[in-house]
């Protein structure tokens, strides 16, 4: 619930933050003369792109969070099963150990959802944020049924 709550403040902000900086373009282009049209134009741009990276992101969330809800429905979600340090930080060695425990898994079933969703879990505990978005990523479209893209 935390996590949920500081997204949808962090995504008010930056809203709110659009529609400052549109307005500042708008501003921009209603003066009327070429230099100010043009950046009244590139100023427009930018919550353009934004509000986009925050649609496609609230979407990416939204659907990753479904496919958790569903393998928790299943039972298949994966275990916390990590050793942490006394500071309460996930070691490296047992992260590394269930990485590769989950690749395999992977690798013997790589047109599962599931077991892209798990590995994805391990990218993350890991710490390799890319790489666990990359399957994440792709255990979303083997659930809807659409070809795994190749890395």
């Amino acid at each position: 619930m935390r996590a949920k709550l500081s997204y949808a403040l962090t995504a008010a902000v930056l809203v709110f933050y659009f529609v400052l900086v549109g307005s500042r373009g708008v501003l921009l282009i209603r003066s009327g003369t070429l230099l100010t049209v043009t950046f009244g134009v590139a100023v427009l741009i930018l919550p353009v792109i934004g509000v986009w990276f925050l649609w496609k992101n609230t979407q990416f969330v939204r659907r990753a969070n479904a496919l958790a809800a569903e393998l928790d429905a299943e039972g298949g979600l994966p275990v916390d099963e990590l050793k942490r340090t006394a500071g309460g930080r996930v070691d490296r060695d047992s992260a590394d150990e269930v990485f590769a425990r989950r690749k395999t898994e992977t690798e013997a079933a790589p047109d599962d959802w599931r077991t892209w969703f798990r590995l994805a879990v391990a990218y993350h505990d890991a710490r390799d944020t890319p790489r666990a978005r990359k399957a994440m990523q792709r255990a979303i479209r083997l659930h809807d049924g659409k070809p795994a893209e190749v890395a």
